[in-house]
């Protein structure tokens, strides 16, 4: 009878059976109440029966209405006057609007023709509101702490398995957030008892770090009572090799010339070895913060340290440079000036220049040991002498490799000008020379701020190996696009990498699909019939997605990693 309306999914039609075409106010009074929604304005809740009606049940939703001349406008038609039509009037244009399209046989509606009036079935939309925590996990640390429970509450409680976010766990057990807020009413009765309980284990915790320091001490007694030596062998290995030896030796020569230097500088009186004393005091006192500087970069990670302590070197080695400055640079200008003003004579020299001669030869070796660690370490890192040095990968070495390269030419200029006083006996000579060995220092610290204080604010690492890390990550299927790549350098050969990346949905789902049970997904698609059942299927499966989508980013970031070992931090970010 009726041309066949266009196929919708989840489109329902309600059959209304009109008989010898009654009026419509003779219907149903169900059917008047429905079209009471239609001249309100339009029904957003269906859910209606007549006897000769079969009526699909719908959630909230918009209802579309289309007449049986092929118009798919939504929304009931309009009067002239503006208002709302009546029920009657609606199913009458659509009556009227047939025959047109049926043909000349069928110029009215039979007593077994019917009018097919087409709804589409939408989801009602949530509203969750600006704090929804229904559905959050914490762990068993949170509940325990956050709620004030014991491990035995947390027995009775629903068990989730989930996708770990540690490297070294594959999956942890978590708790619906609503479950444990549950348990924590049951357990103290009110929502005012607990918080008197949280602000009661505040209050201890606020009296524990007041005297932290006490702990602390009660701590090393009870680590020294029970034989705690592996701490004691990491410093051992920290200053046995590579930069903390190189530091060591430095302090131990630098001491000695200091020493020897200002029994020389006594008993000469010479400008040019005040310096150099002044110099080898310099060395030996940033060289010793430079120790402390890697003992503290060794420790791990705390809570309030994520990425550990190893920019406390860079923190040293700047220090250091500004000593240097303050302390060698400033004081032998200004003994160098004052000789200038007010010359002395200078007695017998020949202690002196053999003090310089044992000096050099101390300051060489340190040097030569500075620039033998450096080598090695370049060629471990792939990269030249001059960029290991210029990009201060090693800062601690680095200071030590500058200031014995300023204290080896420090000498040959003091011992010149030292030479040029003994050979016209004007004191003047000494004096320049410890001028030059001050410009010398304030040299050698200004390249150590500037590098160091570069170094900490977070440079990005050299465009090259940018390029590396993200095509490794544009090569992978699961990727379309990286965006907002940053890379940055932590220091000691340490980098964190953070990139935007926009994931191929189709490979992610695929990805799921491979571990999945074909044949009983296709079960459950078959025994979809309502949108509450569609509804489920689609949440079940979407978090499942959700979970493969995570699990790909975890395998990326581990790839990452493996591939690159100076990658330690790795923040892909889902666009």
């Amino acid at each position: 009878m009726f041309p066949s309306l266009a196929h919708i999914p989840w489109h329902v039609f309600c059959r209304v059976s009109l008989q010898h075409r009654a009026p419509l106010s003779q219907l149903s009074p169900r059917f008047n109440q429905l079209c009471y929604g239609w001249q309100s304005g339009g029904i957003h809740n269906l859910w209606f029966s007549l006897p000769d009606c079969r009526v699909a049940s719908l959630g909230l939703g918009k209802v579309q209405y289309y007449s049986t001349s092929g118009s798919s406008d939504d929304g009931p038609p309009k009067s002239a006057s503006g208002d709302a039509p009546s029920a009657e009037n609606v199913l009458s244009a659509a009556v009227k609007a047939t025959p047109a399209s049926i043909g000349p046989t069928s110029q009215g509606l039979t007593k077994t023709e019917t009018i097919q009036v087409k709804v589409r079935a939408v989801l009602k939309k949530r509203e969750y509101g600006a704090k929804y925590t229904k559905n959050n996990f914490i762990t068993a640390v949170r509940a325990l702490n956050e709620f004030c429970l014991k491990p035995s509450d947390l027995e009775q409680l629903r068990k989730i398995r989930r996708r770990s976010p540690h490297d070294d766990t594959e999956a942890f057990t978590v708790f619906l957030r609503s479950d444990v807020e549950t348990k924590a009413l049951e357990v103290w009765g009110s929502q005012e008892a607990l918080a008197r309980e949280r602000n009661l284990r505040k209050e201890v915790e606020r009296e524990y770090i007041e005297n932290i320091f006490r702990n602390q001490q009660l701590l090393k007694e009870y680590k020294d009572f029970w034989g705690n030596t592996k701490p004691r062998s990491v410093q051992r290995a920290t200053f046995s090799q590579g930069p903390g030896k190189v530091v060591m030796v430095a302090i131990c020569i630098n001491g000695l010339n200091f020493f020897f230097k200002l029994l020389a500088w006594f008993y000469t009186g010479s400008a040019s070895m005040f310096s150099e004393a002044i110099h080898s005091l310099a060395d030996t006192c940033n060289q010793a913060l430079l120790a402390l500087g890697i003992s503290q970069s060794v420790r791990n990670p705390d809570a309030g340290h994520p990425y550990g302590f190893t920019n406390m070197r860079y923190i040293a080695s700047l220090i250091s440079g500004v000593g240097i400055f303050m302390m060698g640079a400033g004081l032998s200008w200004y003994h160098g000036i004052m000789g200038l003003l007010h010359p002395a004579p200078i007695e017998s020299l020949l202690w002196a220049y053999c003090i310089l001669a044992g000096s050099l030869v101390s300051e060489g070796a340190t040097l030569l040991v500075a620039v033998n660690e450096i080598k090695r370490s370049a060629q471990l890192h792939g990269v030249s002498f001059h960029e290991y040095v210029m990009q201060s990968r090693d800062p601690s070495t680095n200071v030590v490799l500058l200031e014995d390269t300023a204290a080896v030419l420090g000498v040959i200029m003091a011992a010149s000008c030292m030479g040029l006083t003994s050979l016209t006996g004007n004191p003047q000579f000494d004096s320049l020379g410890c001028l030059g060995v001050g410009t010398l220092l304030g040299s050698v610290s200004a390249f150590l701020i500037y590098t160091n204080t570069a170094a900490l604010l977070g440079r990005s690492i050299q465009p090259e190996r940018v390029q590396k890390l993200t095509e490794f990550l544009e090569n992978d299927p699961a990727v379309r696009a990286i965006h907002d790549v940053k890379a940055t350098d932590l220091g000691l050969s340490k980098v964190r990498f953070k990139a935007e990346v926009d994931f191929d949905g189709r490979v992610v789902t695929r990805s799921y699909l491979e571990k999945q049970d074909i044949d009983q997904i296709l079960n459950e698609i078959q025994q979809v019939k309502t949108p509450e059942e569609l509804e489920n299927f689609m949440l079940k499966h979407g978090e499942n997605i959700i979970d493969t989508l995570g699990a790909e980013v975890d395998r990326l970031e581990k790839e990452l990693k493996q591939r690159n070992p100076e990658v330690r931090h790795v923040d892909l970010e889902i666009l």
